[in-house]
């Protein structure tokens, strides 16, 4: 049995639901600092994911199919 990794989405709406948990401020300190440490965990790993989306989408392939690195301010749309 295979069990798929959570998409960047179901991540970020993990993370979500855990800080409106946090912020109803009922929460046991336990309860909040294993929430609080689990949410850290995640937010680094969706910010590495964005970071990694982002190396990725700088780089280019032109006509002849060379890969070069995008660089801003560099389009003939300007």
């Amino acid at each position: 049995m295979t069990t798929s990794k959570p998409t960047f989405e179901e991540q970020l709406n993990q993370l979500e639901q855990i800080v409106n948990h946090l912020e109803q401020g009922d929460v046991p300190l336990e309860e909040a600092l294993d929430q609080f440490q689990a949410g850290m965990k995640l937010s680094k790993h969706l910010q590495d994911t964005l970071e990694n989306a982002e190396k990725t989408l700088t780089h280019v392939v032109d006509d002849q199919g060379n890969e070069k690195l995008f660089e801003k301010g560099n389009s003939d749309e300007e």
